[in-house]
């Protein structure tokens, strides 16, 4: 994980970028390409989304409610427990509400169609989550990171179970990862500043 840490400090926030909607575009090819051969017809991959106000209560809220979850433990919580090698900080911290906006919405798209509307609609909710929580590799040196990643993708991959509505999970990853992304932003600027001030 610090290794990976090290290698993200070393590129450019565009090269940063560049992989980021790289990886994203990646996971979007694969879920289209596996979708041709795993659903009998086109309107059984669009019936999984739903025009209803379960977006906003369900969706929004559990996003809402992962994020005020997530912010409480890490004000708590040890600082290692949620040290990633740096790698959300390198992220996060140079970009503007717009961009990081973008990014949230590219990944609660592209992430939430493939987990969601393609494995856990033909594979079902424990081999989704599990290999969700796979994917987030630069967890995987950490318990605590890893569990709390794994209890996010079984929670989404629930509410995805109530609702049958992709547009639901989509939203509520995209509220959890914007909004935290722009926590992370904040510290990631804080830090910044009390750096230059001990210099």
């Amino acid at each position: 994980m610090q290794k990976q840490g090290e290698i993200i400090q070393q590129l450019t926030k565009k090269q940063l970028t560049f992989h980021l909607y790289f990886t994203q575009f990646l996971l979007l090819t694969i879920a289209c390409g596996s979708g041709i051969f795993l659903f009998d017809s086109v309107s059984d991959f669009w019936g999984q989304f739903h025009l209803s106000w379960n977006i906003f209560t369900i969706g929004m809220s559990s996003g809402l409610l992962i994020v005020m979850i997530d912010i409480f433990l890490m004000k708590v919580l040890p600082a290692k427990y949620y040290d990633d090698g740096g790698v959300n900080a390198q992220i996060f911290t140079n970009r503007s509400m717009g961009e990081i906006a973008l990014l949230a919405f590219f990944i609660s798209v592209s992430e939430e169609i493939l987990f969601r509307g393609v494995l856990q609609f033909h594979l079902g909710l424990i081999i989704s989550s599990i290999i969700f929580a796979l994917i987030h590799f630069r967890y995987w040196a950490h318990w605590f990171l890893i569990i709390n990643i794994v209890l996010l993708s079984f929670w989404i991959g629930f509410i995805y179970e109530i609702t049958e509505n992709l547009l639901v999970t989509i939203i509520m990853h995209f509220v959890i990862d914007f909004l935290l992304g722009l926590h992370m932003r904040k510290n990631g600027r804080q830090r910044s500043k009390e750096g230059m001030s001990h210099e």
